[in-house]
């Protein structure tokens, strides 16, 4: 029997304001209590191994590419895509957010950025360091902590989950793993900044940024990256690219000019 959804309103999804999320995902921060992601890694770690190995198989890995990651990631970006967009629909308001507004936010959601977070908050690349051959050690390092194969790997264990267990379980545990992502882009729609950018505007500043650290061999570079403002740090960020540096050195400026 193929997976089915129920047409029943999935748990969690009554029409809600946005801040709503945001101060629960913040107080659970607060207390010290684990992420809700916990869920989409407890159904990883019940996989079936005919659908964990080949979610977990990059195609430079097998002789047969119908046996790697692929077509699940297929699958997954749909279920992914469907989960966050049936989440967000009734929590943001028709007159305030229109489609072009709702595409925006969903793909911030579940952008390259935000499946990479959410797969390292997962383990994905240490799950996917392990699996592996021997033979490819040494490229694999480098491999495992790409953007791109890591939203590849956990849209393909999305869709391994979905073919497991169904989509309403599987929805509920992919809104859950995504939500700090999800209550980004509602604060900060589009990029942070940009966001920023446009509120410095508005009292005539600007903001530049420096790169004060880079660590690292050339497959693993981290940069740290700072906001500066009338000559002050107001943000520092560091990522594996100075655009993701710069972007969270923009994300910690906007917290500290609340």
């Amino acid at each position: 029997m193929s997976p089915s959804s129920s047409a029943k309103q999935p748990e969690g999804s009554r029409v809600a304001h946005p801040d709503e999320g945001r101060d629960r995902a913040r107080g659970r921060r607060k207390r010290g209590e684990p992420d809700d992601h916990s869920t989409l890694r407890r159904l990883l770690d019940e996989l079936p191994g005919e659908l964990l190995t080949p979610a977990f198989m990059h195609a430079s890995w097998t002789p047969r590419r119908s046996e790697s990651y692929e077509r699940l990631a297929f699958l997954g970006d749909s279920v992914l895509s469907l989960a966050v967009t049936t989440h967000l629909y009734p929590r943001l308001r028709a007159d305030e957010f229109g489609a072009g507004e709702l595409t925006k936010i969903r793909a911030q959601s579940v952008s390259g950025r935000s499946c990479r977070s959410v797969a390292e908050r997962l383990g994905i690349p240490e799950r996917l360091r392990a699996a592996a051959p021997p033979e490819t050690a040494s490229t694999a390092d480098a491999l495992v902590t790409t953007e791109r194969v890591l939203a590849s790997v956990i849209e393909a264990v999305i869709g391994a989950c979905y073919l497991a267990y169904g989509y309403d379980h599987t929805a509920a545990a992919v809104v859950d793993a995504f939500e700090p992502e999800i209550e980004a882009a509602l604060e900060h729609p589009g990029d942070y900044k940009s966001t920023l950018q446009e509120r410095l505007a508005r009292r005539g500043e600007l903001v530049s940024y420096e790169v004060v650290d880079e660590r690292g061999p050339p497959h693993d570079r981290r940069f740290q990256i700072s906001a500066v403002v009338a000559g002050e740090e107001v943000g520092r960020g560091s990522g594996r690219s100075k655009k993701d540096a710069e972007q969270e050195a923009a994300r910690e400026a906007l917290e500290t000019m609340r």
